[in-house]
């Protein structure tokens, strides 16, 4: 008899290990263990919207709560408004069966029980390799074989500016607006310097200095945006770029081929004068650094190998060049490479001095 105390104390310990497993499984749970950086996420049958304000997992992360009845509607926006969190997660009723949403625009859609949004609606609202977490179960969206890629300047390391995109017709209304409508000035260099994208995410380099002003000094940054819905989900300061008061269409044309976008992974130049770097298209983290690579001026990047134009004439190093406006002549010490993308290793190169070198 004086042993039989551990039955009940071993059986609360049960009940209390299976109460803390279900919180850690629930909605909130999900969204947080998917290592989403940034997007729109749809919360359905939110409830009182306790779970709803814990998706927040970044402060990229938008959430709206869906509930059928008004009451559970009108206790998660005070539950939201009393943690501060209302306008980055908002809640709304609908009827149950359809979202109000656009084709294609969010991330994920969970629900931490069955639901009665068909799949095919599920499908419809989400983006191309978004998924939904229903009851226990995932449902991803494949990427579509009719929607391309753009991860060079022209399109592809071939430089031929054509896309094999079946999808794109006339534009008949804006999926999303983000950042500046207008540029710093119609008459300089232009505040977006290009342009590419990978598995739905978009890239560009831009000057974030104020347009209310064009003496401003720029303040060039690489951005990294969702490509369906616009949301922010990156950005790197580049410490040195072009002069922004060059001349529209006067400066050199190699700034549109210092950035490239492959699956998971950038590579780009963060600098005038800086090295080749690998970064994490996700969360933008710097991968690696290619030893010798200071001082590209183009890249281009063909199944796993770099080829990089290194030798750059346009900075003070050199004397002259983009920040005293004027266009020196190409060295004769610059040269082509070829570097294993994976492990960093070069492969060949050659010289490529010269005026008329173009690559």
């Amino acid at each position: 008899m004086t042993f039989r105390w551990w039955i009940p104390v071993t059986l609360v310990l049960i009940l209390v290990g299976a109460q803390l497993a279900s919180a850690l499984d629930g909605p909130a749970d999900v969204v947080l263990q998917s290592g989403i950086q940034g997007g729109i996420v749809v919360h359905l049958d939110c409830n009182d919207g306790q779970e709803t304000a814990r998706m927040l997992v970044t402060e990229n992360v938008t959430v709206q709560g869906l509930d059928t009845t008004a009451v559970d509607v009108e206790a998660a926006r005070k539950h939201l408004s009393a943690k501060g969190l209302h306008g980055r997660a908002t809640v709304v009723q609908f009827d149950g069966k359809t979202l109000p949403y656009a084709d294609n625009l969010i991330n994920m859609v969970v629900s931490a029980g069955k639901t009665r949004v068909p799949d095919k609606e599920i499908l419809r609202v989400l983006r191309p390799l978004g998924s939904a977490h229903i009851d226990g179960k995932t449902l991803v969206k494949p990427w579509p074989k009719e929607i391309d890629e753009w991860g060079h300047f022209l399109h592809g390391p071939d430089n031929n500016a054509v896309a094999r995109d079946e999808l794109t017709g006339m534009p008949r209304s804006l999926q999303w607006l983000s950042g500046e409508k207008w540029a710093r000035s119609h008459e300089e260099f232009s505040s977006v310097n290009m342009v590419v994208s990978t598995r739905g995410r978009i890239f560009y380099i831009a000057d974030q200095s104020p347009t209310a002003y064009i003496s401003f000094k720029p303040e060039w940054k690489l951005i990294a945006r969702d490509a369906f819905n616009g949301t922010l989900l990156w950005e790197r300061s580049i410490r040195k770029w072009n002069d922004h008061m060059r001349h529209f269409r006067s400066g050199p044309a190699h700034f549109q081929r210092r950035l490239v976008a492959v699956d998971d992974r950038l590579y780009v130049t963060l600098g005038l004068d800086a090295p080749v770097s690998e970064l994490d298209a996700a969360t933008g983290r710097t991968l690696k650094t290619y030893k010798g690579s200071q001082w590209t001026e183009e890249i281009l990047a063909d199944n796993g190998i770099l080829y990089l134009l290194v030798g750059s004439s346009e900075t003070k190093r050199f004397g002259g060049g983009l920040f005293e406006k004027g266009e020196p002549p190409f060295r004769k010490d610059r040269f082509l490479v070829a570097m294993d993308a994976g492990s960093g290793n070069e492969l060949w190169r050659t010289g490529a001095g010269g005026e008329n070198f173009v690559m």
